[in-house]
């Protein structure tokens, strides 16, 4: 009796929780019911969302990476790239979406160039941050030990960058990931279908499995460029 007082008094409510546990338990049936009729569907859209996002991040790196180099070697650049492209940052994902509708129209060609653009800044400014941060007694060293300006570069400078050039990476393809469900909204498909059709008609079901694909992806996603960062600078753990 002493017990049931005090589950009374700290809101227990029986009613309440069974029926939220029976909630859940009709959510999950839903879910499962969707892999077993849908899952052809799901691993379309997974697919396409991961070709999209990664058709995105590379032409992104291969912009970003350049051009960080570039600011690096001509000061004089730093600034106008930098601002020009840390402009991008403010502006929300959808607007950018919106804005290659009237260039490039309807599909993954806009989407993919919308998410090249977002994916560029923190790549660009992890790069730079990279490459002036190594430390001048080790360039100087490296000019007493012989070596060209070239090899100072490719053998000091990017070596030691890489771990926050990647970092950057990885942060791109995290923001790549999570606006690329956007890009439903104007027809490049991926897990935004699922997110948008789940929103229309209330369904919590798709909506749920939805956004924890793009959260789990996410996640995949992080731990892969983690693996990359370790295999390719092995220095670091010496």
């Amino acid at each position: 009796m002493r017990n049931l007082v005090i589950l009374r008094l700290c809101g227990y409510n029986k009613t309440v929780s069974d029926s939220v546990w029976k909630g859940c338990v009709a959510m999950y049936q839903q879910i499962a019911e969707y892999f077993q009729t849908s899952s052809e569907r799901w691993f379309s859209m997974l697919a396409g969302h991961s070709g999209l996002s990664g058709g995105a991040l590379l032409p992104a790196i291969v912009i970003a990476v350049p051009a960080g180099f570039l600011c690096v070697r001509y000061a004089r650049l730093n600034r106008p790239v930098t601002a020009l492209f840390g402009t991008l940052r403010i502006i929300p994902s959808l607007a950018v979406l919106l804005l290659m509708l009237p260039v490039l129209g309807t599909g993954a060609l806009p989407a993919m160039a919308a998410l090249v653009l977002l994916a560029i800044p923190p790549i660009l400014a992890n790069t730079i941050a990279g490459l002036n941060g190594v430390p001048d007694f080790m360039l100087e060293t490296a000019v007493s030990l012989g070596m060209t300006q070239e090899q100072v570069w490719w053998k000091v400078r990017f070596p030691l960058a890489l771990p926050l050039i990647f970092a950057g990476v990885k942060t791109a393809a995290v923001e790549i990931i999570a606006s690329a469900t956007l890009a439903a909204r104007i027809g490049a498909g991926g897990l935004g279908d699922l997110i948008f059709t789940g929103i229309g008609l209330f369904r919590t079901d798709l909506l749920l499995i939805g956004g924890g694909s793009v959260a789990v992806l996410s996640l995949l996603a992080g731990l892969l460029f983690g693996l990359l960062e370790k295999m390719c600078i092995r220095y670091k753990t010496i």
